[in-house]
């Protein structure tokens, strides 16, 4: 048997691993400051880019494209060699491609904080850089298939179907989410509208956490689990049933975010009961990780990276019950909208995926360094110090959630809502937004004490660039073994029809979903009085989303009483068809806006919703002189910045490419009428003792709120 020599790629592991180190430390501490910001508004600093809305974004793209992205290419770049023994297709590509998502990570960081957003929650980076971060996933997955393609072993191990599974179902995910047309370098409008947009955003929202939170994440604790604890996976037969059950339900579960909206009924069922029957392969995947420790938690015991490995699949055990708990209906009355989601995300990710990447480099990086890790008592300690962080982050938002559910949904003997004004249940919660900082800060603590544990590895020791390593060649993979196999094993062989069986598993969900509701005209039925945005409406809708104000308001009422007690008339599929793109939001730090215009009064809830156009500017300008104890920044730069009147025409026209009905030559006079609408808010302004040119950003916003709610009928 012929015995052939190669080398592993070490240097773009380390790569990779450097950066996991740098982009942490950056994506912690935005976190932070976004938790402080919440707690105290002091710390939005009164500047245009550093307020809560912008920075969030920030914070979410930091953890899960640079930190756990970053981290997961090298640990699937690691082990993909090691199991397939062969280097890295070519070097090239792995040097674009580290290069290249960098790249995306530092304009990601620019853009969001300069205001330059889709508003779509986990892809609100606009066009170019969704581009970008195409080119480079395509890099990353000729890498990983040129890499299978050369293989010396037969059979494909159980870390590398996730690793395709991965590659395949994020580069559907962005591709489809990502479709919009381009009005200028930084801006766009998504080609879906209003509910096809929320159905298209949360089956790539859920499913992104699917296919880039959790399947890679698999693979890697398939292949670092054993080799970090000396013993076999538990069950083959297991990893099985848990890799092709899990990548086939996953992707039917995202409308169980639209629960009681204004999604058709039979998509929000399809999604609860996927996500039902998600508990059984979630919870297969954690008992085959947790029981190849048996008889080996005397190791445990005293290892830092085992411990970490455990809290992980502890961590996502707790996180794929608690999922499918919150997609039923009666659950998510009292979830959805509160920060019992934040909680959710957060033991997810600061326990599975930061488990992990402390387990998996607390193994590898000695490896890597041909050295012993610096301190396993620093490590050990780590350990400690992070999983009480994840406690005392994750405990005081479930509380929170609780408390304002409670408050928000209790009445009065008389039958008036007790805290008719929503920022009496915000107030209330103060103190443990206060508390959860505590917990961020001892993570971030625990974190520091990885990264010098890593440095001080680094450098005791040395590494490879270039490993030296061998393997008998690979000699004809497509014959049957004559002893005879499984049909599975045979599949294993056959890398092209494997990948070709896990597209077609992974695009049916998507495709049974989403298709039917792409014909506006019999699956979404309008409603004759909702009128496409005015120019001025248009614009001052992109000014709202460019400053994040979705990620504290919804535009979502749902038939449950104590919301349309609250908010007026729950929402109707119909009044959406104009929204590109859609902002139901996914959590209310304040009240919801879809009537905000509205010019009645909801006696029930004992307050108008309707507000003037200097009650608007006041709030913006200094809304702690509107109430004292708000949360929400002060957007005085709405007063100075101008909105760019020569996109208006282009983005009409965009409209009119999309179906939106505005005349034929409408894009003409688009500019006159901005102006026309402009200055009559303009002279309300001015009647209440404040001028503003009609350019400016805050007229156009304050156009935008004016609009919501008033096109249709609502019941008082």
């Amino acid at each position: 048997m012929e015995i052939q020599k190669f080398k592993y790629d070490n240097a773009t592991v380390k790569n990779f691993i450097l950066a996991t180190l740098v982009w942490g430390v950056v994506a912690l501490i935005v976190g932070l400051l976004a938790a402080l910001q919440l707690a105290y508004p002091q710390f939005n600093f009164g500047l245009e880019y550093t307020t809560f809305g912008r920075v969030r974004p920030v914070h979410t793209n930091a953890v899960i494209f640079a930190f756990i992205g970053n981290a997961m290419f090298a640990g699937i770049y690691y082990s993909l060699q090691r199991v397939l023994k062969a280097r890295l297709f070519n070097d090239w590509i792995s040097k674009i491609h580290f290069w290249s998502w960098q790249l995306v990570i530092v304009l990601a960081a620019v853009t969001l904080l300069a205001g330059f957003t889709t508003g779509k929650e986990y892809a609100e980076l606009e066009w170019p850089i969704d581009i970008l971060i195409a080119i480079s996933w395509v890099l990353f997955g000729w890498n990983m298939i040129g890499t299978i393609v050369k293989r010396r072993v037969k059979h494909i191990y159980a870390a590398v179907w996730w690793y395709l599974a991965t590659f395949l179902g994020v580069a559907i995910l962005h591709i489809v989410n990502s479709l919009s047309i381009p009005v200028s370098l930084v801006k766009s409008y998504p080609i879906f509208a209003g509910a096809q947009d929320a159905l298209v955003q949360w089956w790539y929202g859920h499913n992104a956490v699917a296919f880039f939170l959790t399947t890679p994440w698999l693979g890697l604790m398939y292949y670092y689990l054993p080799k970090a604890s000396n013993r076999p996976i538990y069950s083959y037969q297991l990893s099985i049933i848990h890799f092709w059950t899990l990548i086939f339900l996953y992707m039917w579960t995202g409308p169980h975010h639209l629960l009681y909206s204004a999604l058709p009924d039979w998509l929000q069922a399809l999604g609860v009961t996927f996500s039902i029957m998600l508990i059984a392969p979630s919870w297969g995947g954690m008992v085959n990780g947790l029981l190849t420790l048996r008889g080996a938690w005397d190791k445990v015991r005293d290892r830092a990276d085992l411990k970490f490995i455990v809290v992980a699949l502890i961590a996502y055990g707790m996180a794929t019950f608690e999922g499918p708990m919150m997609s039923l209906k009666s659950v998510n009355a009292i979830s959805h909208f509160t920060d019992w989601t934040i909680a959710h995300t957060h033991i997810a990710g600061m326990g599975w995926n930061g488990g992990l990447i402390f387990g998996m480099f607390y193994w590898l990086v000695p490896k890597l360094f041909k050295t012993k890790l610096y301190s396993e008592k620093l490590a050990n300690a780590h350990f400690w110090i992070g999983t009480l962080g994840i406690l005392l982050f994750a405990i005081p938002l479930y509380w929170a959630a609780i408390t304002q559910w409670l408050m928000l949904k209790e009445y009065t003997d008389a039958g008036g809502l007790a805290y008719p004004n929503f920022l009496e249940t915000t107030i209330q919660i103060l103190p443990l937004y206060a508390f959860r900082i505590v917990g961020g800060v001892l993570f971030f603590a625990g974190f520091l004490m990885f990264l010098f544990n890593m440095i001080k590895t680094f450098a005791m020791g040395e590494i490879t660039a270039n490993e030296e390593a061998e393997a008998p060649a690979l000699v004809n993979p497509s014959k049957r073994d004559a002893s005879g196999e499984t049909v599975h094993r045979w599949l294993e062989r056959r890398s092209v029809r494997f990948a070709v069986l896990v597209f077609v598993a992974v695009v049916i969900g998507g495709a049974v979903e989403i298709i039917p509701l792409l014909k506006i005209e019999s699956n979404v039925p309008k409603i004759e009085s909702v009128k496409p945005y005015s120019p001025l409406e248009l614009a001052g809708r992109d000014v709202y989303i460019a400053n994040g104000c979705y990620n504290c308001h919804s535009q979502q009422i749902r038939p449950l009483r104590w919301e349309t007690d609250r908010y007026g008339e729950y929402n109707k599929i119909g009044e959406y068809v104009y929204d590109h793109p859609f902002q139901w939001g996914s959590r209310r730090t304040g009240p919801d806006l879809s009537r905000a215009g509205y010019l009645g009064d909801f006696s029930i809830a004992g307050s108008t919703t309707y507000k003037t156009a200097i009650w608007h500017y006041n709030h913006f300008m200094n809304p702690f002189e509107m109430n004292p104890q708000t949360i929400m920044p002060e957007y005085s730069w709405l007063a100075e910045n101008d909105v760019n009147l020569d996109e208006i025409p282009r983005k009409i026209r965009v409209m009119q490419m999309m179906g939106v009905p505005y005349d034929a030559d409408f894009d003409k006079r688009a500019v006159e009428e901005y102006m026309k609408e402009a200055k009559k808010i303009v002279a309300d302004l001015k009647a209440s003792g404040v001028e503003v040119e009609p350019t400016k950003e805050v007229i156009a916003i304050i156009a935008y709120l004016h609009k919501l709610g008033r096109d249709i009928s609502v019941t008082e």
